[in-house]
């Protein structure tokens, strides 16, 4: 069963004597399903403690240790050996709040609503990485979402639903209009039309699959379509006729290309703003003239405009640092917030040029051109370059053995014999 992302949070804290203090005021979000873990301590709090707190690293810190310190006094009396170690393991604690360790501050939450936060943003933080993985089955049932397989009874007579509306409707009329259907449904009017602007959609096949939301059968659709200039792409889209749940996702066809890609264009008009972008979830984003880096995998696979690139960064930045405006933020980093969102809205309003870069180690992501030659584009470049052996190793590339596949391909496509 697929399931959507959940996200840890790591936060390496190297202390030093200017800026230990500010690493330890970070804000931390911890959510009623997220653990906390110190691997140097060997200490880890659980879902159940802390529950729905919004604190920093060292609010948090100090409350587990003064957790362990309430009851030191009865474990005295009962167990002195446990409250001895207690006591030694709650010196180590303080020293890691008060700075004079330094140590990892890991905040794993299955349900992804938990946040530790980027005193440097919309810049990269050196201190944070984010990691996000799909949840076990057991998170996910102890998250409380539906995990039973639908019946029996009910798989048969879907499936025999869809064969008899199959039979009933031509072969020949299936592709474009289901496709232009099933996108549509899956995804915004935006994404829809700038995907139909090129070809009408293929389609490749029809599956079972289950939904995400309720875990009733329901089809997914597999469409490919032809973009100019660039590469054939997959969108795989599924309405749930049940719950009314709609997914899709757009992903680039074909192998692996040899090299990354770096495109650049400068957006001077509102024409530029109307461009097509197609962004991966391996590219990453940087507007120079603001100061703005979007690592890779940030906002995910997208089709959209320049202009909904940016206004999907401004929701992102909004819906992520939007509870740090708040009373516990002083007023220097607020009126920072404040002016970078002033600059992301004269991006769109186009008071001054400026310049998008899409860095893609894969070179599967694309900007249109606004000339029917791209040749003759002079806002846009695209540059190829040669991936480092750390781009290779972070998507998996340095360790993929084909051999076998290649050799059951090339066996596959042997000229047979004539003899007999």
């Amino acid at each position: 069963m697929k399931c959507n992302l959940l996200v840890k949070s790591s936060l390496e804290v190297a202390v030093t004597v200017c800026k230990f203090q500010q690493v330890l005021n970070r804000q931390v979000m911890k959510s009623e399903t997220s653990t906390i873990k110190i691997p140097e301590l060997d200490f880890e709090i659980p879902p159940e403690a802390q529950r729905g707190s919004l604190s920093t690293v060292e609010g948090i810190l100090l409350r587990a240790a003064d957790e362990l310190e309430a009851l030191q006094e009865e474990r005295k009396k009962v167990d002195p050996q446990t409250a001895e170690a207690i006591d030694q393991f709650m010196m180590k604690l303080r020293a890691c709040a008060t700075g004079d360790s330094s140590f990892a501050f890991i905040l794993d939450d299955p349900a992804g609503n938990s946040f530790i936060e980027n005193p440097l943003a919309p810049s990269l933080d050196p201190l944070l990485t984010i990691q996000a993985y799909e949840r076990t089955r057991e998170q996910v049932a102890s998250l409380g979402y539906l995990v039973g397989e639908p019946s029996a009874e009910t798989s048969e007579g879907e499936s025999y639903n869809f064969s008899d509306q199959m039979q009933r409707e031509p072969h020949g009329s299936v592709g474009a209009r289901a496709g232009r259907r099933a996108i549509a449904q899956g995804n915004s009017a935006e994404i829809a039309e700038a995907i139909f602007r090129y070809t009408a959609p293929e389609e490749v096949m029809t599956f079972p699959s289950t939904c995400g939301a309720c875990a009733t059968n329901c089809d997914c659709r597999m469409f490919v379509t032809n973009i100019p200039y660039f590469q054939e792409v997959i969108v795989m889209a599924s309405a749930c006729d049940a719950c009314g749940y709609r997914n899709s996702e757009v992903k680039p066809g074909g192998c692996i290309p040899l090299k990354g890609k770096k495109i650049k264009v400068y957006v001077k008009n509102v024409n530029d703003l109307n461009r097509d972008v197609i962004k991966s979830d391996t590219a990453s984003v940087e507007i120079p003239e603001i100061d703005l880096e979007l690592a890779t995998g940030t906002l995910g696979g997208l089709v959209t405009t320049v202009e909904g690139l940016i206004s999907k960064i401004s929701e992102s930045l909004e819906r992520v640092h939007g509870f740090t405006f708040g009373d516990s933020l002083d007023d220097t980093r607020k009126s920072k917030w404040k002016e970078f969102r002033v600059r992301i809205d004269k991006l769109r309003s186009l008071e001054e040029p400026w310049t998008l870069i899409i860095d893609d180690a894969l070179s599967n992501s694309f900007i249109s051109p606004a000339t029917d030659d791209i040749k003759d584009d002079n806002q846009l470049t695209f540059e190829e370059y040669e991936r480092s052996w750390e781009q290779n190793e972070e998507m998996g590339l340095n360790d993929m053995d084909t051999s076998s596949a290649d050799a059951a391909y090339g066996s596959a496509h042997v000229e047979p014999s004539n003899d007999g």
